[in-house]
C-alpha cells in the first residue's frame, strides 16, 4: 500500500458482527494433526494463529458433526457431537477457548433442512407410520400407478422421492437420498432444532450460519412445480433446471420460524446468525429472512459464487439490491466458498492471477455488509483440476464431466512450500494438493513481504480503521465495462473505491481529484490504472 492512516477508534456501540470479516474453514482440508489425511479440530486450534493474524472477526466452520459422510458434514446423524474424523467436543471446547483467547468469534454450520438417513430420528419415523416421530419427516403414497407423489425434482440428481418399503411410501429429499427433508411445519421439529441450538450457544459458540434454509418447508399440497421457461438463459445440466421451485421449497412459514431462532439468539449476548439463500428468488428471500431486526442478523447469496465474471455491473447490481433503509436487512459476500470454484481461476487467466487477487481483496474489503473469506483465499489459491478416479464430491461424480467439481476447491491448505504434503498431512490427503500450491504456501508467503498474505492483512485492517467501509453508506458513482468506483460513507468520513475490472489499463478521476487523499492502492499511478488496478481514496478536509 502507499500509505496507511492511524486507526481511529470503532464506535463503541457497533456490534462485533456488523462490517465483520468471516473466515471460512473447510474442516476436512484445513490441517491434519493426526495423520490420517483429513483435516481435523486440532489441526485448525493449531493454526488459529494464523487466522487471527490477517485481522478476521471470526471463523465459519463448516459441519464437523457426526456424519456417514455421504455429502461430507452436510448429512448429520448427530447434531451435538463431534465426528470421530474431526475429533471430539473436548477439542471443540478447546478450539473456542483457543479462538476466544485470540480474539476470534466461532461460528458454526447448521443444516437444519434435512438430516442423515442414519439420524436417529429418520431411523425411528421410517420404522412404521404411528410411531412418535413418523411425521418429523415429508412422506406421501405413491399415486395409484406407484410413480413419486409429484414432479418435485433433486438437486443432485433424479427425483426428490425415494420408496421405502417398511412405510409402504415415498420420502423426500431435496439433495441426496441419504438426506431426507424434514417436515418444517412440525411443531416438534422445530423445537429439536433450537434445542440444538442452545446447546452450542451454551457451549460458547458465537454464531450460526444455517445452510440451505429456504428449503426447510414445502407446499404441504405437494403441488407439480411448473417448467422453467425455456428462455431463462440458465444452462440445464440436471432435472432440477428445468423446474420453477414454486412448491419445493421457500414456503411462507419459514420466516416465523427464524424469528424463533433468533429470540433464542438474543437471549444470549452478542450472537450472530447468518442465512445462505441460493435459488433464482434468493434476493427476495434474503431480504425476507433478514427484515425487520427480529429475523436472521444477514444474509448471502450467490451473486458472486457463480457469476461468469466479475464486471463493474455484475457488482453494481449486487450491492444497489441493499439498500441503506429501514427494515432492510444487512448483507453478507463472499467471493469464494467450498460450493464454487475458486474465484482466480474461475475469472481471470493464469497470468493475470496475481493482479487480480490483490484487486478482488480491496474490492470485497470495500463492499457494504459483512465478507467471508475462504480458506486460502488470502493465499490467491487456485481451483484443481481432480481427475475423475480422485473425486470425492458426489454431485460431480453424479453429473461427471458436466458439473465442475466442488473438490477443486476444497484441497489441502498449503502451510510449508518444502513438507510432505506441504505441511497439511503427514500421510496422503483425502484430495490431491494443487500442482502450484506449493509456490502459495503461508510460509513462503510470510517470507515475502509482497505477496498476497500481507496484502490481505493491509486490507482488512484499512477496512478496520474506517468506520466508512466498515459500516457506512455505499452508492455506485460509475460502472461501465471496465471501470467500477463505489463511494462508502459514513462517520464524517468519505471513501472513494475504484477498480479497472478488466486486464487493460484505464483512466478514471474523480471530477475534482484534488480532493482525494490515496490511502490504498495497487498497480495505479495516480488515477491510470494498469490491468486490474484498483485504490482507495479518502476525501481531504474531512474529520
Amino acid at each position: 500500500m502507499s500509505h496507511m492512516q492511524p486507526p481511529q477508534d470503532r464506535p463503541q456501540d457497533r456490534a462485533w458482527w456488523h462490517g465483520a470479516t468471516i473466515y471460512q474453514i473447510y474442516p476436512r482440508s484445513f490441517a491434519d494433526s493426526n495423520g490420517d489425511g483429513i483435516g481435523d479440530l486440532p489441526g485448525i486450534t493449531a493454526h488459529l494463529d494464523h487466522v487471527a493474524s490477517l485481522g478476521v472477526e471470526a471463523i465459519w466452520l463448516s459441519p464437523f458433526f457426526r456424519s456417514p459422510m455421504a455429502d461430507f458434514g452436510y448429512d448429520v446423524s448427530d447434531y451435538c457431537d463431534v465426528d470421530p474424523i474431526f475429533g471430539t467436543l473436548a477439542d471443540f471446547d478447546a478450539l473456542v477457548a483457543r479462538a476466544h483467547a485470540l480474539g476470534v468469534k466461532v461460528i458454526i454450520d447448521q443444516v437444519w433442512a434435512h438430516t442423515s438417513d442414519r439420524h436417529p430420528w429418520f431411523e425411528e419415523s421410517r420404522a412404521s407410520r404411528d410411531n412418535p416421530r413418523a411425521d418429523w419427516y415429508v412422506w406421501h403414497d405413491p399415486k395409484p400407478d406407484g410413480s413419486p407423489p409429484n414432479n418435485w425434482q433433486s438437486v443432485f440428481g433424479g427425483p426428490a422421492w425415494t420408496w421405502d418399503a417398511r412405510r409402504r411410501q415415498y420420502y423426500m429429499h431435496n439433495f441426496l437420498k441419504e438426506q431426507p427433508q424434514v417436515n418444517g411445519h412440525h411443531p416438534a421439529v422445530q423445537q429439536a432444532f433450537l434445542d440444538v441450538a442452545r446447546f452450542w450457544l451454551e457451549r460458547g459458540i458465537d454464531g450460526f450460519r444455517i445452510d440451505a434454509i429456504n428449503f426447510m418447508m414445502f407446499d404441504p399440497g405437494f403441488r407439480d412445480n411448473p417448467p422453467a421457461p425455456l428462455d431463462d438463459g440458465i444452462p440445464r445440466t440436471r432435472p432440477f433446471d428445468y423446474q420453477l421451485h414454486t412448491y419445493n421449497q421457500s414456503h411462507e412459514a419459514i420466516p416465523g420460524f427464524l424469528e424463533r431462532i433468533r429470540a433464542l439468539f438474543d437471549s444470549y449476548d452478542a450472537r450472530f446468525t447468518v442465512a445462505e439463500v441460493g435459488g433464482a428468488d434468493s434476493d427476495r428471500e434474503m431480504k425476507l429472512f433478514t427484515a425487520e431486526g427480529r429475523r436472521l442478523h444477514s444474509a448471502y447469496g450467490f451473486d458472486f459464487l457463480y457469476a461468469p465474471g466479475l464486471t463493474p455491473v455484475v457488482v453494481a447490481e449486487a450491492v444497489e439490491k441493499w439498500p441503506e433503509q429501514d427494515g432492510v436487512g444487512w448483507p453478507s459476500w463472499a467471493f469464494e466458498n467450498h460450493d464454487a470454484p475458486r474465484a482466480i481461476s474461475r475469472w481471470v487467466a493464469p497470468e493475470q492471477a496475481r493482479a487480480f487477487a490483490r484487486m478482488k481483496m480491496l474490492l470485497l474489503a470495500s463492499l457494504r455488509g459483512n465478507i467471508f473469506l475462504y480458506y486460502g483465499e488470502e493465499l490467491g489459491l487456485t481451483q484443481v483440476d481432480v481427475p475423475f478416479e480422485d473425486l470425492q464430491d458426489p454431485e460431480a461424480i453424479a453429473n461427471w464431466p458436466r458439473t465442475l467439481s466442488r473438490d477443486g476447491a476444497r484441497t489441502p491448505m498449503p502451510w510449508q512450500a518444502e513438507a510432505p504434503n506441504l505441511g497439511f498431512s503427514t500421510a496422503r490427503p483425502w484430495l490431491p494438493i494443487g500442482d502450484d500450491h506449493g509456490a502459495l504456501a503461508v510460509d513462503r508467503q510470510e517470507r515475502d513481504p509482497h505477496a498476497l498474505l500481507h496484502w490481505t492483512r493491509d486490507v482488512l485492517a484499512l477496512r478496520k480503521a474506517h468506520p466508512a467501509l466498515l459500516t457506512g453508506d455505499i452508492r455506485i458513482v460509475a460502472a461501465d465495462d471496465a471501470m467500477l468506483a463505489i463511494e462508502r460513507r459514513g462517520a464524517n468520513e468519505t471513501m472513494l473505491c475504484v477498480f479497472n475490472l478488466s486486464p487493460e489499463p484505464q483512466r478514471w478521476a474523480p471530477e475534482q481529484p484534488d480532493q482525494w487523499q490515496t490511502v490504498a492502492e495497487t498497480a495505479t499511478q495516480g488515477w491510470h490504472f494498469d490491468g486490474y488496478g484498483a485504490l482507495i481514496a479518502k476525501r481531504t478536509g474531512e474529520a
